[in-house]
């Protein structure tokens, strides 16, 4: 065994259920697993490694609750750029439907290593188009090499634009195939113990793309194997119209009746949701990824979550795919999650420790986890900290807490994954990203221009 003193933090945000902040705090870590919490007086004096905070702040790893790691291949795309969502979608289905491994694998570290900088220790991903040789694996081995906690999301598509779907045909897979894959990895990669790196989500990837069949089909393999699942619901007045039209049901109701809610399901953006559905989904358990940015990006509106919050719905934070962010920053997200509720007249809609409860708290509850989000004796070694003493926050240490959110949104100079540092200096340990970028440029210029 190993352990690992962190010490003399200028403020330990810990996120526990006291919601303590320690000030001149720190941790003892013990491999992977937080020994003890508390003031650096009361810690140790040596371990066999010992980093000093001072000056900083010292969180919980954010958790991502939604992703599409792909699209950062295709941010600011020009035909996009002014879209809402359907036709935001059939601009990017004939570029995305040139993926291949090597552009999944690529893409998947960009996303992952922007999301370690941000503050991000614990991802969900939703891939849900499998052209060419792509698979989910691609993906797996990535973030296993830059060293994520990660929920992969085996997102699909089966209904394409012949059988009413929106989606080309070119870009959907046949169900039996989707569901053979399910299982697969579902038994070659899912990890329910504890402080799991990895585990598997079934997601097909909403109702203008999957049959009803594969909705109901999906939800019965998840439960048999314990497994979450995953969708995008309610996300734009076009969807609801979508659902009314094509199966006679808002999109709730549908939800409902697949058996798509409960307590091991989350569902993406939520924006157009009622009172009633607010109240359904806190009597369900039925859990909510907030996409702030994303929800602008494309003007589909705002999700109700103040409502969602008081009434104990269970909300994490996400980024959401990065060709409708177009970002991957999710410090920057719970920033503007707070801004977000404001901005219709209440200057306390979300108050900055709410919004950090989401994106730690919150996100981990989302994905079914009690092993992380905080940093208490017996959770997950996952931590970030901000040097305070930094251009940005200069004049705003009257809370650092606050100032984290209020304050322009920075990325992180440490960060600490299952008790190993993967973010030193401002910098990832584990990968050169240097080459990374270079050939991610490279192949977002053949998508877009359609090469071969």
């Amino acid at each position: 065994m190993t352990t690992t003193l962190v010490r003399h933090a200028a403020v330990v945000v810990t996120m526990d259920d006291e919601r303590r902040e320690i000030p001149d705090g720190g941790l003892l870590i013990r491999d992977n697993v937080i020994q003890a919490v508390g003031p650096t007086v009361h810690l140790p004096d040596t371990a066999d490694t010992v980093i000093d905070l001072t000056g900083h702040i010292l969180l919980p790893g954010l958790v991502n609750t939604h992703h599409h790691f792909f699209q950062t291949l295709t941010r600011a795309v020009p035909a996009g750029q002014n879209a809402a969502l359907f036709p935001w979608l059939r601009a990017h289905y004939p570029i995305w439907v040139g993926l291949d491994a090597e552009a999944i694998r690529v893409s998947t570290l960009v996303a992952a290593a922007e999301l370690l900088r941000s503050g991000c220790t614990t991802s969900s991903d939703h891939l849900y188009i499998y052209p060419n040789d792509v698979t989910l694996d691609d993906q797996i081995q990535a973030v296993q090499e830059l060293g994520i906690r990660f929920h992969a999301a085996r997102g699909s598509m089966s209904v394409g634009e012949s059988k009413g779907g929106l989606p080309p045909d070119k870009a959907v897979e046949d169900e039996d195939d989707i569901l053979r894959d399910s299982q697969r990895l579902i038994e070659v990669y899912h990890d329910p113990s504890p402080y799991a790196m990895l585990r598997i989500v079934l997601a097909p990837c909403s109702p203008f793309s999957v049959s009803l069949d594969l909705m109901r089909q999906s939800a019965v393999m998840a439960r048999a194997h314990n497994v979450r699942l995953h969708t995008h619901l309610a996300e734009t007045l076009d969807e609801e119209r979508y659902c009314l039209r094509q199966f006679g049901l808002r999109p709730v109701a549908l939800a409902e009746e697949l058996g798509w809610l409960g307590h091991d399901v989350w569902h993406a953006h939520c924006v157009c949701l009622n009172p009633a559905e607010v109240a359904r989904f806190a009597q369900t358990g039925t859990g909510v990824a907030h996409c702030p940015n994303s929800n602008m990006r494309l003007a589909s509106g705002i999700a109700p979550i103040r409502q969602m919050v008081d009434l104990g719905v269970r909300v994490g934070l996400a980024v959401d795919g990065s060709a409708s962010n177009d970002a991957s920053h999710l410090l920057g997200e719970a920033r503007q999650a707070l801004l977000l509720q404001r901005v219709t007249g209440n200057p306390a809609g979300l108050t900055a420790r709410e919004a950090l409860w989401m994106a730690t708290r919150g996100g981990a509850a989302v994905l079914g986890r009690d092993d992380i989000g905080q940093l208490a004796a017996g959770m997950a070694a996952d931590g970030i900290a901000l040097n305070l003493n930094r251009l940005a926050y200069a004049g705003g240490l009257h809370d650092p807490v606050a100032a984290t959110l209020f304050c322009a949104p920075q990325d992180v100079d440490w960060a600490m994954v299952n008790g190993r540092v993967v973010v030193e200096g401002g910098e990832i340990t584990t990968v050169e990203m240097g080459p990374i970028v270079e050939r991610q440029n490279a192949i977002a210029w053949r998508l877009v221009r359609g090469e071969a």
